[in-house]
C-alpha cells in the first residue's frame, strides 16, 4: 500500500494539519490518539510515523525507541483509564502501517476473549463514539499520565 492510499498516513496528515480531534500527543517515534470508538473505555492507538509494514523494517535504534514509548503508552493508557488489565495489538492486515491498538480490559467486558472476536458493526457502531465532553476528558487524561512517563513534544487540542 503506498502512502498516499495509507489510512494511517491521512489520519497522522490530519495531525499535523490540526484537523484530528483524536490526537492526544506527539512523541519522538510516533503520535498517540484515542479510538474513534469507545466500547473498550480508553482504547488508544499508537502511530508510529514512518510508513513501515514491519517491526524490523525500522532502524535498530528507532525501533527500540518505538517499542519503549509504546509501552509508556500502554502505562499511561492503565493510569488514566484503570483497566483491569490491557491488550496489546499490531496487527497491520487492515492497514498495513506500524501501530498499536490499546485496549484497556475489564472484567465486566462483554467479551472476554480478543477484541476483535465483537462484531465489527457493535465495535464502531455510533452509540460507542465518544461524545465532544468525554473525548476532551479522555484526551486531557491520557495527556496527563503521558507528561509523567516520557518527554511530549506536541500535544492536542487538550484544555488544561
Amino acid at each position: 500500500m503506498s502512502v498516499d492510499n495509507c489510512l494511517i498516513c491521512k489520519r497522522m496528515k490530519m495531525i499535523e494539519e490540526g484537523t484530528n480531534p483524536y490526537f492526544v500527543a506527539e512523541l519522538n517515534t510516533g503520535y498517540v490518539v484515542i479510538g474513534d470508538h469507545q466500547l473498550f473505555k480508553g482504547y488508544t492507538l499508537f502511530l508510529c510515523k514512518h510508513h513501515k509494514t514491519e517491526l524490523h523494517f525500522l532502524d535498530e535504534d528507532y525501533k527500540a525507541e518505538f517499542l519503549v514509548e509504546m509501552s509508556k503508552v500502554a502505562e499511561a493508557v492503565y493510569h488514566a483509564f484503570e483497566p483491569d488489565k490491557l491488550n496489546y495489538e499490531l496487527l497491520g492486515n487492515g492497514d498495513a502501517h506500524l501501530h498499536w491498538h490499546i485496549f484497556p480490559r475489564r472484567d465486566n467486558d462483554a467479551v472476554h476473549g480478543p477484541v476483535w472476536w465483537v462484531d465489527r458493526d457493535v465495535m464502531s457502531s455510533d452509540e460507542v463514539k465518544p461524545s465532544k465532553e468525554e473525548l476532551e476528558s479522555m484526551k486531557a487524561k491520557l495527556y496527563k499520565e503521558l507528561g509523567k512517563l516520557t518527554p511530549i513534544l506536541r500535544k492536542g487540542n487538550i484544555p488544561v
